[in-house]
Parts: C-alpha cells; structure tokens; sequence
C-alpha cells in the first residue's frame, strides 16, 4: 500500500548551483550538508523513504526540510536572481530553528571581566589568598559590580570552557633533548 505523496521540490538552476556551491565548501556544517543533499535528492525526483535510507537519516527528517524548501520557494523565485540574496535566503531556510529554553544569564562582556579577574592576582585586589577559588572569583565579581549574583559553578564553567588541552610533558623539552643525546644512547 503506497503512502501519501511526497511534497514537491523543484529547484531552478541558479537554485541548484548555490546548493552545489555550498555543499562544496570546506567548511559547511554537517547538519546544514545533509539538508541541502536532502532538497538535491528530492528535486531529483527521489522518494522520502530513500531519501532517508541513502543518506542514514530519519523518515521525518527528511519530510521536515522537504516541506520547509516547498513552503519557501515562492521567496526562493523572487530572489533567484541575486546569487548573494538566494545565498542569503538558502541558509535562512536550511537554518536551524530557535531552540528552546532559558536565554543565558551572562553576557558575553561579565564572562569576559570575570575571566579577566582570575588573570590578575588576587592580592592586587586586596585579597588574602595566594590563588582563585571559583568562589573567591564569584566573590569579587558581585563586589565590583560585574554581576549582581553568580555562582562558584558558573565562575569555574567559564574558566573550564577557555582551556585548551596540552600535552602531560612538554614536546619542545622532549624534542630538545632527543636532539642533545650523547652518541651511542
């Protein structure tokens, strides 16, 4: 028993150059290649079911991004002549919807400063401490007026998120030492 029809998709050639010029970037984003090889497959004339099974994703994702192409492409024909706008408009339609949830707490600029609090010393600050606790930091930054509240959790979540990872011993010290061995070791 065949199912309902799969929503239309047609893609003009300017269309279907700017997906192909995507596509082929270096850096397009995974999630944003797999639908534009959805609305590709599916202007090809390609089912929803093997859609989905040519590019190992779900049945309702491709349905998703199926029907959001077919709703916008009256929007996509007005502005098909502007490769820079139909570039534009592709990626707003590709795009991600908002996500739910509460906006964040912090702005940008406080998780700056107090980043830029654990780089000074606290003594400098007229604290009597030798190194920054989160919580000593989560201190100072309600003291200088950088946040009206902040936990220790969040102060320790900023500083986590801005490390980079390095090597255990350091690799110019094993590469220098490599090159000074004595002949014969």
């Amino acid at each position: 028993m065949a199912g309902p029809q799969p929503q239309a998709v047609t893609l003009s050639p300017p269309q279907h150059h700017v997906l192909d010029a995507l596509l082929r970037q270096h850096s397009c984003p995974q999630a944003f290649a797999l639908r534009l090889r959805i609305i590709l497959g599916a202007a090809a004339g390609q089912p929803n079911e093997a859609l989905a099974q040519a590019l190992a994703c779900s049945l309702p994702t491709v349905r998703k991004w199926r029907r959001r192409w077919a709703e916008a492409e009256a929007q996509l024909a007005v502005v098909e002549q502007h490769p820079a706008d139909l570039r534009t408009l592709v990626a707003t339609v590709l795009a991600d919807a908002p996500r739910s949830g509460a906006p964040g707490s912090f702005s940008a600029e406080q998780i700056v400063q107090i980043i830029n609090l654990a780089c000074l010393a606290p003594a400098e600050l007229g604290r009597p401490i030798d190194a920054w606790t989160p919580r000593e930091l989560a201190a100072e930054a309600i003291k200088q007026g950088i946040v009206s509240t902040i936990s220790a959790r969040s102060v320790g979540r900023f500083l986590k998120r801005g490390r980079t990872a390095s090597p255990p011993q350091s690799l110019l010290a094993d590469c220098q030492n490599q090159d000074h061995r004595p002949a014969g070791v």
